[in-house]
Parts: C-alpha cells; structure tokens; sequence
C-alpha cells in the first residue's frame, strides 16, 4: 500500500477538482496490490483508532470485526442499539434478534455481507464516532458522532485484504457512508470518488463544483447498488451486434469488467478484429488466467489498442474507455484485455470492474440518481493544479 506522504500528496492535487467547502471530508483510498481491492482509511471512537476498510461502492452499510477488534468493541463511545429503536428502523431492515451475547438487550440485527466472499450473516448493529480529514489542505480531524455499523464477528473478514477490519459502503442506502454525511454534518447526498492503480480518494462535501466536463448519466433503479443502462457497445466506433438485455453495474469488488457470455464472445471477437486492423504488433497469444483475450507485449503500441464505447441515453452520452482501462500488463511479455467471460448467469449483463473505474472521476449523486463521470485520460488522480480544474469565480 501508498506510505501516508504520498497519500497527503494525493489529498492535496484532488482537492483541486472540487471548490470544497470547509464541510468537506476526504477519505484516502490505497490499491491493494494482492487482492486488488481499493482499501479506505478512518478513524474509530474518541480514541480516533485508525482502521482500514474495503471499499464497497454499493455497500449497504459499513461493517467491522468487533469480536477480534479490542480497540472497537471496547471504545467508551460505542453502543448497541436497540431493536425497538427510530436507529433500527432507519437501517432500512426488519428488526431481527442480534448476534449480541445477552439477548435481553434485544439488539438489532442488520444483515451484513462481505461482497467479496459473498459470505453473510446478521450483524449486531451499533453506533460510535468516527473522525475523517475534514480539509484536503488541512490535516485537521472532523468527528462524525452517532455514526451507524454494523458489529460482525471475525469470519466475515475472510477473503479481504490484509489488515482490513470491514468494509466500507458506499450505497445508495439509508445508512451507507454518504447517506449518513448527509444527515450528520449537513452534506448533499453525493460524493465524488477518484480511484487509481496507487492511490485515491472519496469525498464527500457541503456543495462542490468542478471545471471538467463531466458527462451525466442517470442511476437507474431503487437498488443500494450503482447502475447504468447501456444501450449499445462500440469499439473503434463500429457497433456490435449484441442485445444488451438489463442494466450495467458499477463495482469496486469486481476487479475487471465481466460480460454475460454471449456479450463477451462478440466483444472479445471485435476487439480482436479492430486491434488487428491498428496494429501488426497486436498479435494474440495464449490466453493467461483469468483473462480470455492476450496480445504479445513485444513491440506493442498502447496508442492503437482499439477505444470502447458504452453508448449510454443517447449516442452523445459515451463512457470511452481507452487503453489505459482495458488492457492489463499480466508479465512482461503478455498484456490482456480487462475483460472477463462472467458466464451466463450474470445478474448484470455486464458489470464494470474496479479497473474499469480508475482514473475516472465519478460524481454519485444520490439526491438527483445521476452519475457524472469524466475520463482521465493521460492523467491520474494525482496530477491535478489548481489553475487547471478549479473554478475561481464560485
């Protein structure tokens, strides 16, 4: 993971994409090089005990291993909520007996899922402090009391990456993260995120305007979970021949965008063809684990990897992606396209993995159900000047 100075630095140039109001709270977010998970720092309790969360963007709630965490289930500020209680109800679920060692307490159960391993169970749900970075210029702490998780015991941590105690969610639910920013400190319901192969950062804000030309896009449905409808793919401006039946999803567990088969089969194959046509130097090999199209790294030009287009509400609204997003460096002889056969069985056609996202700055708005969304491309999160994003006149 990124040393904490290079996570400050990040701070520094993201805050440049917003005009952040003093209300503003940026949660740093580091690439974890083994599982690929996007990992999200906060502090917990009075005590502000640093803890590290995975990521979840469509997370119901943020949960964390309170049974092997003696700094969690011991801090002073911590308290179980009742299940007869207006806290229990706003979690949105049915109150149910919680896994808590004195059942008169009656404590409400939350259900309480690790995304990753898809394991599950019924959490104790309780409230504590939270402190996060109030300012990106500012190291100064901003505490967010009475904040809402969920208490899972220490199994549920299987399968996340080393040293993460939970995870954090995102969603659009009751008691998500930016749901909780917005009836705490008087945020929107809305954040940005900026994720990349090192670091990132989530902010959330009071009000934030940006000089990029984000495109808008609506979230569809009444899900915790992020969709958008796709209408059609291009790659190199030739569109396929695909039906695209239900919604596209956006993800932060997926590492890499994975089609329903019959979508990939025809993607994979005009990828193939276009990437033939660029360049002589595009010459496919033998496919490596878990990907199913790899192309020859010896003299491979990242310019002629063919660009994809999902076509979203109209043929003016696209999510380009370049090469930068779909092709992977497995080794140093093979590259491969991020793009994975998901089966027929997909509950999304496609869903558009953490690879897919990085370098892409995301506006979730949860007030309005619209995304922005602008690409990077030549740049990263972290390579931002003032004078370059920030609007001045605001």
């Amino acid at each position: 993971m990124a040393s904490p100075s290079s996570q400050f630095l990040l701070f520094l140039c993201f805050i440049f994409l917003v005009n952040a109001s003093v209300n503003s709270v940026a949660i740093p977010v580091v690439k974890d090089v083994s599982t690929l998970q996007y990992v999200a720092k906060i502090h917990h309790g009075v005590s502000q005990v640093p803890i590290n969360l995975v990521l979840d963007l469509g997370g119901p709630l943020t949960w964390v291993d309170c049974d092997s965490s003696a700094d969690v289930s011991s801090s002073s500020s911590r308290r179980l909520i009742p299940s007869q209680s207006i806290q229990c109800s706003r979690s949105g679920k049915s109150p149910v007996p919680g896994n808590g060692s004195d059942t008169t307490t009656n404590t409400c159960g939350v259900f309480t899922q690790n995304g990753i391993s898809g394991l599950v169970t019924t959490g104790d749900l309780a409230e504590d402090t939270i402190a996060v970075r109030s300012e990106l210029e500012d190291p100064s702490i901003t505490a967010v009391d009475q904040f809402l998780f969920s208490c899972a015991p220490t199994f549920l941590l299987q399968g996340l990456a080393r040293g993460a105690r939970g995870m954090l969610g995102l969603g659009r639910a009751p008691i998500s993260l930016p749901s909780q920013l917005a009836t705490g400190i008087g945020h929107q319901r809305k954040f940005f995120m900026c994720l990349s192969s090192s670091n990132g950062v989530v902010l959330s804000h009071h009000t934030s305007t940006t000089k990029l030309p984000l495109m808008y896009t609506p979230l569809i449905g009444k899900s915790q979970d992020y969709f958008i409808n796709v209408k059609s793919i291009k790659i190199n401006g030739n569109p396929l021949s695909v039906t695209i039946e239900g919604l596209t999803k956006l993800s932060t567990i997926v590492p890499y965008a994975t089609m329903e088969s019959s979508i990939y089969a025809t993607f994979a194959k005009a990828f193939m063809k276009a990437a033939a046509a660029a360049s002589r130097d595009m010459s496919v090999v033998a496919p490596v684990a878990p990907f199913g199209l790899c192309f020859s790294s010896k003299g491979f030009n990242g310019s002629a990897v063919p660009v994809i287009d999902f076509v979203l509400q109209s043929e003016m609204v696209k999510w380009r992606i370049y090469g930068s997003n779909s092709m992977v460096k497995v080794n140093e002889e093979v590259v491969c396209l991020g793009f994975l056969d998901g089966g027929s069985d997909l509950t999304s056609s496609i869903v558009l993995g953490g690879f897919q996202l990085e370098d892409n700055v995301m506006d979730f708005d949860l007030g309005t159900s619209m995304l922005g969304f602008s690409t990077l491309r030549g740049t990263c999160c972290s390579d931002f000047s003032p004078n370059s994003v920030l609007d001045e006149s605001l």
